[in-house]
C-alpha cells in the first residue's frame, strides 16, 4: 500500500542502509521495523510444535550437535575450573 510519511532524516538513512544490506526495499524494512515496534510489548505468538518424544518423563530433544561423552564432560569441567 502506498502512503506518504514525514520521516526524520536519520530514520530514513538507517532504513535505506538496512535495506541495502538485506537487499530489500526501504518500504519493506520500515514495515518490518514498525511491525516489531507495534508488537514489542505483547507476548510472543505461540509456535506450532511438532510431536515430541518423551522418555522416562523427559522430552527427548532432536539430535543437532555432537555426542556428549564422559570424556567431553571431563574436558569441559577442566576448562571451566581453570578459568
Amino acid at each position: 500500500m502506498r502512503t506518504t510519511l514525514d520521516l526524520d532524516e536519520d530514520v530514513m538513512l538507517a532504513a535505506k542502509e538496512l535495506a541495502a544490506r538485506s537487499k530489500r526495499s526501504a518500504g519493506k524494512v520500515i514495515s518490518e521495523v514498525f511491525r516489531r515496534g507495534l508488537h514489542a510489548g505483547e507476548a510472543p505468538a505461540p509456535t506450532r510444535r511438532t510431536r515430541t518424544n518423551v522418555a522416562a518423563g523427559f522430552e527427548v530433544l532432536p539430535a543437532g550437535g555432537r555426542v556428549v561423552t564422559a570424556r567431553l564432560v571431563s574436558k569441559l569441567r577442566e576448562e571451566t575450573e581453570t578459568r
